[in-house]
This record gives C-alpha cells, structure tokens and sequence, in this order.
C-alpha cells in the first residue's frame, strides 16, 4: 500500500507541471460597425494575435492583444482600418469543459481612412469588453468571442466603435 502511494504521488506532481499558465493564439472573423461608424462604413474583418498569462488556481488572468480590423466605406472606394494593441484581463468562470469567460481592457487604437488616394491617421485610445466561451481540446483550446470596442475622439471626432465576433485557437 506504501508502494503503491508513493508511485502515485510523484504522478500527480508530474501533471501539475504540466500545466502551462502562458498561452499564445489567433483569431479571424467579422468586424461589425456600430454608432457612427456603422453609419458611414460596411461589414468588415478582424484578426487578432494574442499572449495570455493565466495563473494555475486563479480565475482571473491578463491577455494582451494585437488586432487589426478594416472596414470599407459605403458606397465609395475607400476603407478604415483600425489597428490596436490593448492589455486586457479576462475572468474564467471555472466549469469544466466549456468554459465561459469575460475579457475587458484599454490601450493604443491607430485610426487610418483611406479615402480618393489620400489617407489620413492617428492614434486615439480606447476600451473594449465582451465575452466569450473557450473549450479545451487536445493540446490547444478553441474560443467564440465577441466585444465592444469604443475608440475615443480627439479634437471634436467621433468617437467610433465595433463589435468583432471571431473564432480562435490558443496554445
């Protein structure tokens, strides 16, 4: 019966290191326009590369994102595209296999309009919050994720403001 504890306990500690608080991944999909942006600029896409830090036996852990969305303007040959690079916590709520979870952050939006040849740009801040629903699978997990992005205004802008939707993968 010793014996037999003794192998096992070695087992578990061995699965305990196994687990890795630092994730890398990506995400494509839609990039839908609300509000103002929404009135002058059509459905668009995102892509997002991501790295996490998710500690072991806490809920709650920080993601920082780098993502690109582009939208094209209505009616017109001309697009905006709003690269971003924001830090963002993100809370788990701990249930097994799916995992649903809520992320929110701030950081550095570059608001680009490209509009006739000429192309005007400028960096804004902003913060976005949505949610999503992760699931474990071999090695790697998949996510569905949607959030609010606002993008402040300067010196009498708009303020705009999207919502992509996207599916990923994280290692």
């Amino acid at each position: 019966m010793l014996a037999g504890l003794a192998l096992a306990a070695p087992a578990k500690d061995m699965s305990a290191q196994d687990v890795n608080p630092f994730e890398i991944g990506g995400a494509i999909g839609a990039a839908v326009p609300v509000g103002d942006l929404g009135d002058v600029t059509d459905l668009g896409y995102n892509a997002t590369f991501m790295l996490g830090y998710n500690p072991v036996f806490l809920p709650v852990g920080l993601r920082f994102d780098a993502a690109y969305n582009e939208f094209g303007i209505s009616d017109t040959d001309g697009n905006v595209n709003i690269p971003s690079f924001t830090a963002n916590a993100i809370f788990k709520l701990p249930t097994g296999g799916f995992t649903p979870y809520v992320v929110g952050g701030a950081g550095l939006y570059r608001v680009s309009a490209q509009l006739f040849g000429a192309t005007e740009s400028e960096n804004r801040f902003g913060w976005n919050i949505g949610g999503g629903i992760s699931m474990p699978l071999s090695g790697f997990k998949v996510f569905v994720e949607a959030r609010y992005n606002n993008v402040s205004g300067e010196g009498g802008s708009t303020d705009l403001s999207f919502v992509p939707i996207v599916f990923g993968a994280s290692f």
